[in-house]
Formats: structure tokens, C-alpha cells, sequence
């Protein structure tokens, strides 16, 4: 399947966040491939959105990867423990990305099942399989994304995405999650998922 390149990247968040829908995410990891199919985005829109940690402007360690262009992982931590992977969007000084919050899982789910609960993906009830990708958190756990992802390059060869198969499904719009801070950015419609997905965190 075709790798996405740069210049997929290198665009809106919102358009780019509705059209990782039904891409592959992939971590080759120790000769492995462990692939989920992302159901669920979410678009930040840089200084101008009160819920992006780039809002007014902000520049800090923490975010100076999404002012250095498109293509690249940005990586941030909740409530102390869970890990969030991100894609960087648009041109260099333009700080907007997008969460990718689910996925759906497809190789690899022995290796998911092993990190997220340490007991083969055979044992796992039916509501287990779905909560090894269903939310942020627990999609880096499965795919082994930590904190030292964090400024990738996703056209590269170890985490990045591809094309995945063509298919149809709609897509629901909605507002975001767990940005109640955010005034009235908490209300914006940037959160897109494939509906009907049972992998999707919040319906």
C-alpha cells in the first residue's frame, strides 16, 4: 500500500483529520508490523484555537515540534500517564495538528494484547479486543507509542501511515473531547469519526 507523504500532511488539520479516516497507522517495531486502522480524529488549529497547546502563539519545548512543518509525531502526555500521538499539519510556523483518539486493530494483535493487558488476544472478552485501541491512551499503549516518538518523521520507515484499503462509511461530525477549559473552542465540530466503527471512544 502507498505511504502518505508530506504533502498529505501539509494542509488543514480539519481536511487532514477527515481524511485519516480509514488510513493505517503502522509501528514497525522488533521485525514486527502492527497496524490500526484509524476511526477517529480530532483537528487543534494552532494559535487560534483556545483547546491547541500552540494557542496565542505558545512556543515551548513541549510544542516547538508543531511549528516546524507537516509530517512529523507530536507526542504529549494526560493525566501523567497516558501517551497521545498527533500528527503535525500544515506549513512551518503554522502549529496545527491532529489527535488521532481511535483505531481499529488489524496485524499485530497478539503483540497489542500482550502490552495492553499481558494475556494472549484469545483470552480477551469481546469488550477487552475493543478496548485495546479505543481511545488515545490506550492506542499508543497497544501500538507502543511513547514519549520518545515524539518529533518523528512519519514518511519514514518506523511509525507512518498508508493508504489502507478504499472503502465506503460516513463520517460523523462532532465536537471534541476532554476540553471542557477550552470556552467556546469546546463547542467547535473537530472531532470526525467513521460511523458505526465499535472502536470509536465516545459515540
Amino acid at each position: 500500500m502507498n505511504k502518505l507523504d508530506r504533502e498529505f500532511y501539509n494542509r488543514d488539520s480539519i481536511i487532514v483529520a477527515k481524511e485519516l479516516l480509514g488510513k493505517v497507522l503502522i509501528h514497525e517495531t522488533d521485525g514486527q508490523r502492527i497496524s490500526a486502522r484509524i476511526v477517529e480524529t480530532e483537528a487543534y488549529m494552532g494559535v487560534e484555537d483556545k483547546a491547541a497547546h500552540s494557542y496565542g502563539g505558545k512556543r515551548t519545548p513541549r510544542v516547538e515540534i508543531m511549528y516546524g512543518g507537516p509530517g512529523f509525531s507530536y507526542i504529549f502526555m494526560i493525566y501523567g500517564m497516558y501517551y497521545c500521538f498527533n500528527i503535525v499539519t500544515r506549513e512551518a510556523g503554522t502549529p496545527q495538528a491532529v489527535l488521532v483518539r481511535a483505531a481499529e486493530p488489524l496485524e499485530g494483535t497478539e503483540l497489542m494484547s500482550q502490552r495492553r493487558f499481558g494475556r494472549s488476544y484469545e483470552q480477551l472478552t469481546k469488550g477487552q479486543r475493543r478496548g485495546l485501541t479505543n481511545g488515545p491512551g490506550k492506542l499508543c499503549g497497544a501500538l507502543s507509542i511513547n514519549r520518545s516518538f515524539n518529533g518523528m518523521d512519519l514518511c519514514g520507515n518506523k511509525v507512518y501511515v498508508e493508504e489502507g484499503k478504499s472503502g465506503n462509511f460516513s463520517i460523523v461530525t462532532t465536537k471534541r473531547v476532554g476540553i471542557d477549559y477550552a470556552e467556546e473552542a469546546k463547542d467547535y465540530p473537530w472531532r470526525f469519526y467513521i460511523e458505526g466503527n465499535e472502536y470509536v471512544s465516545v459515540k
